[in-house]
């Protein structure tokens, strides 16, 4: 795979760093509420044609390492993983609903991946879980 990817009117590579975490950062992430979350995420990205290169959901936060092309913003990306993930997961999970107003905090932590490789990056996500 290359580098860059293209559409229309511009070659690009952009990938993000993205941290959000559940409201009180409550510890809910846990089987089987991530395996759907990681489902949810992944439908989200193919539908936008984003690419996922890292994926860690611990049990008070998810780290995401995304590529996606340049017409969506970083605001418009997290919201429609939030978005999406906290209606599915709500109603797949009545225990989410009585123990959380909203399932995610408003708000996240984005960074490009300019300064590090991405290799750096899928390294550090990786390593998550065994922290």
């Amino acid at each position: 795979m290359s580098r860059y990817r293209r559409n229309a009117g511009a070659t690009f590579s952009l990938r993000y760093h993205l941290v959000w975490c559940p409201k009180y950062r409550r510890p809910v992430l846990t089987p089987p509420h991530d395996a759907r979350l990681k489902e949810i995420i992944a439908e989200v990205a193919s539908e936008a044609g984003m690419i996922i290169h890292a994926l860690e959901i611990m049990p008070d936060h998810v780290h995401l390492l995304v590529e996606a092309d340049p017409t969506l913003a970083v605001a418009q990306i997290v919201n429609r993983f939030k978005g999406r993930s906290s209606r599915l997961m709500r109603s797949a999970f009545p225990a989410l609903r009585s123990r959380l107003p909203t399932l995610w905090s408003r708000s996240y932590d984005a960074g490009s991946v300019g300064h590090v490789s991405a290799e750096t990056l899928q390294a550090y996500i990786a390593a998550q879980k065994g922290v």
